[in-house]
Parts: structure tokens; sequence; C-alpha cells
């Protein structure tokens, strides 16, 4: 992304007083602490298997491709959340989204419009009372202004150590309320096997997945079964049109 929007984003949103800050990554140090603090909640804290080539850090190959979303503590200047995004422009020297790796987008990739999507969101297990993930949002947000994107896609992830019985409750939920329209669904390449345990009412549907659905986002059919992340994954999409009214008036101009 060009300087200026890196500046633009952290200005606009910086400025303000408060404990927490949000900018993009603009060099390879920066880009590593954000894969330190994947690694420890990815990895550390969630048990997930990866291939990592460097203990400690969380990298694949489409990091090269992304910009990496950056929310600090000011006072300390310690990364406290972290998501990376990857443009549509950037997608195509990628090979490809994240996303398809698990899931056909056959159907999302007819839109007309532009597209980013949102990956490897985590936020520090100290600031997961709301502060840094709406930091987070009004970054993506920002960006979303800046480089007039249309959707918003990207994996959300529903643990599988809750239990499956965890798991058919928040499905059933994002089903009963939350589906795309049948021509805006994708298809994962490994489905999550069904499940006959009963559930004990509804679940809460996990903090990142809720932030996406109270924007507007709707989830596009079933889950993909990430083995390596133990985690059930959906597919969502979010229409720029669909932002929540607050959303607009804060963080995106008119048009």
């Amino acid at each position: 992304m060009e300087t200026s929007c890196i500046q633009s984003v952290a200005t606009s949103l910086s400025a303000r007083r408060h404990p927490l800050t949000v900018s993009l990554a603009h060099n390879e140090h920066e880009i590593s602490q954000c894969q330190r603090l994947r690694y420890r909640v990815f990895v550390d804290e969630m048990g997930a298997q990866l291939d990592a080539q460097d203990v400690g850090i969380d990298r694949d190959p489409f990091d090269r491709y992304c910009k990496h979303l950056i929310v600090r503590e000011a006072a300390s200047g310690q990364i406290v959340a972290t998501s990376r995004l990857l443009l549509d422009q950037d997608a195509a020297r990628a090979g490809g989204y994240y996303s398809e790796t698990e899931f056909n987008l056959s159907a999302i990739l007819v839109l007309t419009g532009r597209i980013m999507e949102v990956g490897r969101t985590c936020v520090h297990p100290s600031w997961r009372r709301g502060a840094a993930l709406a930091m987070l949002w009004h970054g993506i947000a920002r960006i979303m202004d800046l480089h007039r994107i249309d959707y918003l896609i990207g994996c959300a992830s529903i643990p599988l150590s809750n239990g499956r019985w965890y798991v058919r409750s928040v499905m059933d939920q994002l089903r009963d309320g939350y589906f795309s329209p049948a021509q805006l669904r994708v298809h994962p390449r490994v489905a999550l096997a069904a499940t006959d345990m009963p559930g004990t009412g509804a679940a809460l549907i996990p903090a990142l997945l809720k932030a996406y659905l109270r924007q507007g986002a709707m989830v596009c059919g079933e889950a993909y079964y990430d083995a390596a992340f133990n985690v059930a994954d959906v597919f969502i999409l979010l229409d720029r049109d669909r932002l929540t009214q607050r959303y607009i008036r804060r963080f995106m101009s008119r048009h």
C-alpha cells in the first residue's frame, strides 16, 4: 500500500486521545512482530500445528503479498492486535486468496467490484475486552474507504476445542439468521463432518465472527474443517453497502 495511505490511516485514527492506535506495518520488523503475536495466539495458546520454519513466527506464503494492520498500546508501543489484508490486485500476484485454499469461491469471484480479504486476525489475551477488536475495525473500515473496496471477505473460525456440540449450536444460529442467498454460497474443500451430538442451548458466537455479523456480514455456507488450527472455518462476505450506518458515519466518507 502506498506510503500516503499508511500515513492517512495512522493519522486519522491514532490522533484521537485513546489508549490504542492503529496503523499499517511499513517494514519487515513490524511484520515480524505481527507474526510473533500470531504464533503466540494460534500456536502457544490455541495449539495450532503449523509448518513453522522459525520457532515463534507464524508465516505463510501469503504474508509477502498482504498489508499488515497493527493495533498498539499507545503508552508502551506493544502490539496488542493484528490482521492481514489482501487486496484484489495483490491476490492476483499471490495466485489467489487464502480463502480459496479452504473454499471454492466461484460464486464470489464473479462479483463486480473490488475485493479485500481479511485474515489471521488475533488479539493479545490482555486486550480481549473489545477495545482492540474495535480499533482493528476502525482501520479496516478506513482502508476500505481509501481503496474503494466493495466487498470484504475472509474466514472466521469456530474453535473445535469447545466440543462438537458447541460448533453445532453456533452453526445452527448462523443458518437461522445469517446465511447468504443461495447464489452467494461457497463450498468447503474439506467439509466439517456432521454430528448428532445434541446442544445445550444457544452457544456464544466467537467474538471475531460476531463482530463480522454486527457489521452486516453474511455467512456463505457450511464450514471447512481446518485440522492444522483445530477449528471450523466459515466464509464471510461483507458488502460495503451492508455496513452498519454507525461505521459509515464515523469511519467512511460519503461518495
